[in-house]
This record gives C-alpha cells, sequence and structure tokens, in this order.
C-alpha cells in the first residue's frame, strides 16, 4: 500500500505492491509469502480484482454486494461478491464489451452492448438472449417505468427495446449525426442524449417527444481558443436539476436545467476525453477522469480538492456509494483501488481500513521517495545502466529519473570497485602535503610547455638576480589568468608548425645561449676567462664564438625564410627586360620606333589582336594575388610536347591522303525518283 498526499489530502493506494502470477501452485505462495515481506505486508481488498491485459468498465449493483467488471482478452466480465472479498463467477463474450448496465438489484439480470452492433442479455445461468441493432452502439440507459432500454450510437436514431414486450418500438429522431452518450434522470425520468455536434437533447419518455434543446457552444467555451464546438463524451444527472457534462476538449459543465448557462466550467488542463463524471454529495464534490488523470473538486466553486494521476491509461470510474472507496478500470491488467478518508468513511465490508488507517496516520510515514535515488542522464552513462531507460526500473522526474536506492548502491560498487581504495588514498596524500606545507619546497617544472616555463623562470633570475617567485603576479607561471597554459594539454606549442618555424633561428640562438651560460655556470669557469688576457692582435676566444654563432644564426635564418617562400603559393612574376642601344641608336629613336609599332597595333581589329596573341602561346591569368594587376607570360613547350604534336600532325595528313569519300565510289549525278505511270515497273 502506497500513501501520497497531494493537497494536504491522503490518499491510499491499496492495489500497490507485489502481485503473484496466477500459475504459481498454492505451495510456492506460501513461500514466497514468507521470504518476502513486502508480499506479506500487501492488501489484496478483494482477491484476483484483475483482467488478463486490460479493463474496460466497472460497476456496483444496486444492493452493493456485488461489483461487475468487464474487460479483455479474451473479452470477459467478473462479478465480485463483497461479503466474501472474491471473485464469484466469470463470464466469456464473443466480443468485446462497449458498455453494460445491471438492470436487476443484483447480478442476476445484465443487459451488454458489444462492438459487434450486438445487444445481450445474460440470466443468473448464463447468456439469455441476444440481437442487433441496425448500427455500432456506443452507450446505453435503462427507463425501469416502461422497461424500455435506450440505445445510441453510430446514428441520429435513438433506438427503444421494450424488455417486457420483447421488441423493438418507434425510434426517437434526433437533429444529430451521431450520439455519444445518455442518461435518465433518477427523479422526474427525463431523458438526454449528448451528441458529437456539442449538443444535449431532452425527451419525455412519456410523450416520446422532445422537450428541450440545449447547445455548449452557446455557453461561451467556444471563446477558448477552439478550433470547432466540442463533442459531448459523458453526461450524468445529480438530482432533478443538476446535471454533468464532459466534452471532447477537457471540460467539464455543470448544468441546471432551467438555465442555459452553465453553472461552473472546469478545466482538466490536458485537452484529453473526459471518460466518467461522479459525485460525492457528503463533501459536495465531483470526480472527473480523464484517461490521464483523476480530479476531485468542490461543486460549487470549482477549487480543487485533490487528484490521482495512475502510471497508466484510464478507462473508467465507479464511487462506492456513501464511502471513500473509488475503482478504476484501467489499460493494465490490475483495476486499481483507491481509498480517500476524507471522502467518506470504508464501506461494512471492508471496515478494517479505518483502523488501518488510523494507525498509519500515528507513525510517522517516510515519502514515496524516500528510499529512490535521482540520477541524471549523465550519471547512468557513467554506471553503465543506460539502457534500463523506458523500463520500470527507472520513473521519469524533470530532467532525470528515481531509481531503487539498492540498485544505485550495486551498480556504484560494480562500476567503480576500488572507489573506495582511491578515496583512502587521496586522503593519506592530502594529510602529507599538509604536513609539508612548513618544508622548503624545490623548483619543479609544469608538465606542459616546460620549456616556456625554463624560459621564463631564467629571464626573471638574469633581470632580478634572484631565485624566482611563483607567487608573484607579474610572473605568468604564479599568475592564475595564465595557470592554463601550464595545465590543459591544449595549449601546448607546436614546433613543428610554420608559424613556430619563422622564429625558430632566433629562439634557437636564445637557446644556445642559454646552453651555453649554463654549461659555464656549472662548470664555474666564469670568473677564470674574465681573469685571462688574450694577446694583442687576435680575438678573444669569446669574441670569435659569439662571431661565428652570428654567421651561423644568419644562415638558419635565410635557409627559413627561403623554405617559407616555397611554401606560399604566390604567382611568379617576370624579370624586368632590359634594351641595349645599338650604334647610331638613341633613346628618343628607340621611343619613337616603340610608338609607332604601338600605333600600328592599335589600328589592327580586336578579332586579330585576340588571335595573334592565342596563337602567341601568352596566357594571361583571370586572378592575381594582389590588386587587380594583370600577369601576362608566355609558356614554352617542352620538346617531347613538340615532338608529339608533330607525330600528331603527321597521322592526320597520312589519314587524309587516304581517306575516300562516299560520293567518289555513288557517282556525283543523283538519281531521278521513278513515278508510277500506269505500268508495272520492275
Amino acid at each position: 500500500m502506497q500513501v501520497s498526499q497531494p493537497n494536504d489530502v491522503k490518499i491510499y493506494n491499496l492495489s500497490a505492491g507485489k502481485s503473484l502470477p496466477e500459475w504459481l501452485s498454492e505451495r510456492k505462495r506460501r513461500t514466497l509469502q514468507k521470504n518476502d515481506i513486502s508480499i506479506r505486508r500487501r492488501i489484496e481488498l478483494i482477491q484476483d480484482f484483475d483482467m488478463p491485459i486490460a479493463s474496460t468498465g466497472v460497476c456496483v449493483s444496486a444492493d452493493k454486494q456485488y461489483l461487475m467488471a468487464s474487460g479483455v482478452y479474451k473479452p470477459r466480465v467478473r462479478c465480485y461478491e463483497t461479503s466474501e472479498l472474491c471473485m464469484k463467477f466469470e463470464r466469456c463474450l464473443d466480443s468485446e464489451i462497449v458498455k453494460f448496465q445491471i438492470l436487476s438489484e443484483d447480478y442476476s439480470k445484465i443487459v451488454f452492448l458489444t462492438c459487434n452492433r450486438c445487444v445481450e442479455f445474460h440470466a443468473q445461468y448464463g447468456r439469455y438472449y441476444r440481437t442487433r441493432i441496425p448500427k455500432f452502439g456506443r452507450d446505453l440507459a435503462y427507463h425501469y417505468p416502461s422497461c424500455d432500454l435506450y440505445l445510441v450510437g453510430a446514428s441520429s436514431e435513438v433506438y427503444r427495446l421494450n424488455l417486457e414486450q420483447g421488441r423493438f418500438l418507434n425510434s426517437l429522431q434526433t437533429n444529430a449525426v451521431e450520439v455519444n452518450t445518455c442518461d435518465i434522470n433518477p427523479v422526474h425520468q427525463l431523458f438526454a442524449a449528448g451528441t458529437a455536434e456539442g449538443q444535449v437533447e431532452c425527451w419525455d419518455p412519456r410523450s416520446r417527444s422532445r422537450v428541450g434543446l440545449l447547445d455548449i457552444g452557446m455557453s461561451g467555451l467556444h471563446q477558448t481558443s477552439l478550433n470547432q464546438v466540442p463533442a459531448v463524451t459523458t453526461l450524468l444527472f445529480r438530482d432533478g436539476l443538476t446535471m454533468g457534462l464532459g466534452t471532447s476538449t477537457g471540460h467539464v459543465l455543470l448544468y441546471d436545467l432551467r438555465s442555459t448557462k452553465p453553472l461552473i466550467v472546469k478545466d482538466h488542463q490536458y485537452g484529453l476525453p473526459i471518460k466518467s463524471i461522479a459525485f460525492q454529495d457528503r463533501l459536495d464534490v465531483v470526480l472527473s477522469v480523464d484517461s490521464k488523470i483523476l480530479k476531485i473538486w468542490d461543486r460549487e466553486t470549482g477549487k480543487p480538492f485533490t487528484s490521482v494521476e495512475p502510471s497508466s491509461d484510464i478507462n473508467d470510474l465507479c464511487v462506492y456509494p456513501d464511502s471513500g472507496l473509488v475503482f478504476m478500470a484501467t489499460e493494465s491488467p490490475k483495476m486499481l483501488v483507491y481509498y480517500i478518508p476524507s471522502l467518506g468513511p470504508a464501506p461494512r465490508w471492508c471496515s478494517f481500513l479505518d483502523n488501518l488507517t488510523e494507525e498509519l496516520e500515528e507513525d510517522h510515514q517516510p515519502t514515496v521517495y524516500d528510499d529512490y535515488k535521482f540520477v541524471t542522464k549523465q550519471d547512468l552513462e557513467s554506471l553503465g545502466l543506460s539502457h534500463l531507460m523506458g523500463t520500470n526500473l527507472l520513473r521519469a522526474y524533470m530532467h532525470g529519473f528515481f531509481m531503487d536506492i539498492r540498485l544505485y548502491h550495486k551498480a556504484k560498487a560494480i562500476a567503480e570497485p576500488f572507489a573506495f581504495e582511491e578515496y583512502r588514498k587521496k586522503r593519506i596524500q592530502e594529510k602529507i602535503e599538509e604536513e609539508r606545507a612548513n618544508r622548503v619546497r624545490l623548483k619543479k617544472l609544469p608538465k606542459v610547455n616546460r620549456s616556456l616555463a625554463e624560459k621564463l623562470m631564467v629571464a626573471k633570475k638574469d633581470t632580478k638576480k634572484k631565485t624566482v617567485n611563483t607567487t608573484d603576479v607579474s610572473n605568468p607561471l604564479g599568475d592564475d589568468r595564465f595557470s592554463a597554459m601550464f595545465t590543459n594539454p591544449d595549449f601546448q606549442v607546436d614546433e613543428a608548425s610554420e608559424e613556430y618555424k619563422l622564429i625558430r633561428p632566433v629562439v634557437s640562438k636564445q637557446d644556445k645561449e642559454r646552453q651555453k651560460r649554463y654549461k659555464k655556470e656549472k662548470e664555474g669557469l666564469l670568473e677564470q676567462f674574465d681573469e685571462i688576457e688574450e694577446p694583442e692582435g687576435r680575438p678573444s676566444e669569446e669574441e670569435s664564438s659569439s662571431s661565428e654563432d652570428e654567421r651561423e644564426w644568419r644562415e638558419e635564418l635565410k635557409k627559413q625564410r627561403k623554405e617559407a617562400r616555397k611554401n606560399e603559393e604566390r604567382p611568379v612574376l617576370s624579370k624586368p627586360k632590359f634594351y641595349e642601344l645599338k650604334s647610331g641608336e638613341n633613346f628618343t629613336t628607340v621611343k619613337s620606333a616603340k610608338s609607332t609599332a604601338a600605333l600600328k597595333e592599335k589600328k589592327v581589329s580586336l578579332g586579330k589582336r585576340l588571335q595573334l596573341e592565342e596563337n602567341s602561346g601568352m596566357v594571361r591569368p583571370t586572378g592575381s594575388m594582389s590588386g587587380e594587376k594583370e600577369i601576362t607570360f608566355q609558356v614554352k613547350k617542352s620538346y617531347k610536347e613538340m615532338q608529339r604534336n608533330e607525330e600528331v600532325r603527321a597521322h592526320v595528313e597520312e589519314r587524309r591522303k587516304l581517306h575516300r569519300s562516299a560520293r567518289s565510289i555513288l557517282g556525283k549525278e543523283k538519281r531521278a525518283p521513278v513515278f508510277w505511270r500506269g505500268k508495272r515497273v520492275r
């Protein structure tokens, strides 16, 4: 049994708990009950209160002694006796049950409306009679004074079957195309039918005439941004004047028969058709249910009282009269049973529920999710339980899932078997580091960009002539803003890149100087070199080494620049041409000759100039690297290409000589066509 408390109203789910399969033997059942405490503590209000696949309807007899439930598969009906808290009998039908109604005070007379257009009448011993109706039926209602059974469905007619005479009477002709539901007022026997066009037609069974028409589209419901007028899906009378309607858009309307305006409109906020409506007079509340949720709200103000949201879709609702016991037919094998003490006391046949709930209220009950662990999708992937999504082991909630805490601990132990050992080593290392905090720390280079950190340390040491203070903000090693340079591998300097190669000569020179300085410091020869005097006319060893290093650096720099130029894809510029003046020529004569040649070139037509340029082998690229300049250069053919062209030309000439046309064979003269001249031409 589960206990929930929405809106501070305690709701006891009597169907919660493990269910034992029917094929188990009695010995195995007792063994499971002894070993499993959850099975031993479960509350089974009525034994075998379930269906093989799903349940479609549930109803209470007039004497409150029997419960009737229909379901599938196979289509069947089960009767439960409340005094014995068990199933009395079970019957299977040929087709699924759409609606059924108990005609007598007990289970002895029942009528079933099935989905194959049949109406079956059952007596105490079994099926008594079966007949058919012209159209598919959707609902039925029984008029006790006249013994007329009203059947509505996918037709504009309301079929009347008189059970006393055993024959069909004249049908009631409505203005609707289809009728979804119907009901008879228990006080003045007014018959009401809810149509698919959003209308309710009221008929007087005595005169068989329509006495009223109610259009729910005129109630202002169409103003709530609906594309069409909602259909009436369920209808129920509370007393002589109050009527409740459920629509296909998830609205519940309460009407007074003397007014065309609703007393109150309640929206379920889900947009799902209302399946059933029930009234509870003790607290003056209304119970309305769609396929997702049961809502209980005040009849006068519409204020929500509480709600129940089961895990499976709801098909029907039944409230045990004058009590707080609620039955639900759902799309699961189990039929749900809820006990709400605020609605009313427990029935006499299960009065032990009151004592049980009083004992539970005295003890502190944990919340529903106390034994569950909330995990996200990333947590499931790390534990290797992502394949459980969509199963009953995980319950989706907001941005994650709830899972059993025992399953979580087992998966955690399997996924991380050495987690405790790692945690223990980490704690020991932290204790050791705390003890070493007052000791002298040695200089330690980072793992990332080790050479860069070494250069920064040397530069700091050379400028200030003291040891490096890693906590100094001016030093990138001690600044938190640049800490990622020496910890994140993504910031590692790539020495194979082109940018690094361009500055490599400078870096290599600095590296050589640093290595030499380290070598001199290590050997302790700096003071000896300062004291040695070099002879006159010869450069010192230090000067010769510096000049040699300078020369090597320049050569390496030139080499790197040449490699960079080769890698760059740039067009080659033509070299400037120089003109040598011959004897008897000067600058003016050359200039005049060039100008006359330019004038002659201008007089030539554009087509000839283009032809000359094409034959000359000049290539003019359309694009250039800088600006809009045009570069013209002449492509020189290789010896092999010229030889290949000569061979092709000789081959073409040879083929041309050997070629014979068809005209030379057929002759130049064409033969005129021959027409029929009255004689047969052979």
